[in-house]
């Protein structure tokens, strides 16, 4: 239990912290409100939620790479900055690929609506 502990307490952390991780919270939320209004299916609620999972880990990851490599050191080193802009290419891929899941699932809903 005690690992469940800390995880939480890091999950607190990043939500009181980190505002990347809070605006990709907002926007889970604001495609969980989409998904309700149109009712999407359960297939598709898998998509959406895997999707968004896979977004915040990396996220999560990303935040802690670029803690621990301002711990090691705060001067300008082309090695730490090539690691932590990599770290947010990762966030960025897994976001693009979400918001592509996205559209795939709402646009034809969103179509249907306006059509």
């Amino acid at each position: 239990m005690l690992g469940f502990h800390h995880a939480f307490r890091g999950l607190f952390n990043l939500v009181k912290t980190e505002r990347n991780f809070k605006i990709q919270l907002l926007v889970l939320f604001l495609v969980i409100l989409l998904g309700f209004f149109f009712q999407i299916t359960t297939t598709e609620w898998i998509f959406v939620i895997f999707s968004s999972i896979i977004v915040l880990s990396l996220e999560a990851l990303n935040s802690s790479v670029e803690k621990l490599a301002d711990e090691v050191s705060l001067e300008q080193n082309p090695k730490i900055k090539w690691i932590k802009d990599v770290s947010a290419a990762s966030v960025l891929i897994s976001a693009l690929g979400t918001a592509i899941v996205g559209c795939i699932i709402f646009l034809p809903y969103i179509i249907k609506l306006v059509v």
